[in-house]
């Protein structure tokens, strides 16, 4: 799965074409390396996403098409 497609799913967050902008920016590391909005997500990677001075990093557990809003967030896990 993509990983703008990947971060609105697991509602990390909200919308696709912030998704998109963050990566654009730099603001997006896949298993610490920085990823462009098209790098195919997949189990086990590491995401580390960065918000201002706030850093959210996240190992993906599963990766699903579509979830429920309530199971969100078993799709990752805080590292």
């Amino acid at each position: 799965m993509r990983l703008d497609k990947y971060l609105k799913v697991s509602r990390l967050i909200k919308r696709r074409t912030v998704a998109n902008e963050a990566c654009d920016a730099g603001r997006v590391l896949v298993n610490d390396k920085p990823a462009k909005a098209s790098v195919n997500v997949k189990v086990g990677d590491v995401i580390q996403i960065q918000f201002g001075t706030k850093t959210v990093k996240v190992e993906v557990l599963d990766v699903q098409e579509t979830v429920r809003k309530e199971a969100a967030d078993q799709l990752y896990r805080y590292l």
